[in-house]
């Protein structure tokens, strides 16, 4: 069984909604739907949340979520990406002698994962021996790639694909998808070595959109409470 890692990343300092990660959502702390399945997943060994924010690390441990480091402020700012803080807390465990086969990343503004949901996702991640996998959500026929278009010259449009011909009917389209953000899991020496979140193989899994919601406005948070409603 591989030993993965899972790390709940939680930043202080929420602009567009004050305290996110640890405000109530039908009377739940927001990072309490992560921690649950998290905590309840049969294919992760070790679970743990990075934070550099006092009362979420707080709220975290009352969840019985591992915290065994504060995130530097350097690795909790506004433009901080993904990367730095999930190689940081692979390091913390490797000086401590602690490996990981690989890290999954699930983070708080996509709340309404199953445990079914990740372990899945693991066992997918298992079989393929991709680098990483991500979850997406699949691209409405209008917004597929082989019928976008960009600007190659000013006043001309090419085919985004950089097809030649456009592709007629819909039913001719291939699948297209987006990465929604419910679930990345890479390998330990793809993040470290490579420098990568994804490698250069990519599987993945589907999300539900009946279920599916990545709170970043105010809006999202508002169709987060009706989602709610309908899934308890």
């Amino acid at each position: 069984m591989m030993n993965v890692l899972a790390i709940i990343p939680a930043r202080g300092g929420s602009k567009g909604i004050p305290n996110k990660n640890i405000k109530e959502l039908s009377g739940k702390p927001l990072l309490q739907y992560t921690s649950e399945v998290a905590l309840a997943s049969k294919k992760i060994s070790k679970v743990i949340l990075s934070s550099d924010a006092d009362q979420i690390i707080k709220v975290g441990k009352e969840l019985g979520l591992e915290v065994p480091f504060k995130r530097p402020s350097e690795l909790a700012q506004d433009n901080t990406p993904t990367l730095p803080v999930i190689q940081h807390a692979i390091s913390y465990f490797q000086k401590k002698g602690e490996f990981f086969d690989a890290v999954c990343i699930l983070q708080t503004t996509t709340p309404f994962r199953t445990v079914e949901f990740i372990d899945n996702a693991i066992d997918v991640f298992e079989r393929n021996n991709a680098d990483s996998l991500i979850s997406v959500l699949e691209i409405p026929h209008e917004f597929n790639p082989h019928w976008a278009f960009i600007e190659h010259k000013e006043g001309q449009l090419s085919i985004a694909t950089g097809d030649q011909e456009i592709i007629p009917r819909r039913q001719d389209l291939p699948k297209a998808y987006h990465r929604d953000g419910s679930i990345y899991i890479t390998k330990t020496k793809v993040v470290m070595n490579n420098h990568s979140l994804f490698g250069k193989s990519i599987s993945f899994v589907k999300s539900s959109p009946a279920t599916y919601v990545n709170i970043d406005t105010s809006e999202d948070w508002l169709k987060a409470e009706n989602l709610v409603k309908e899934i308890q």
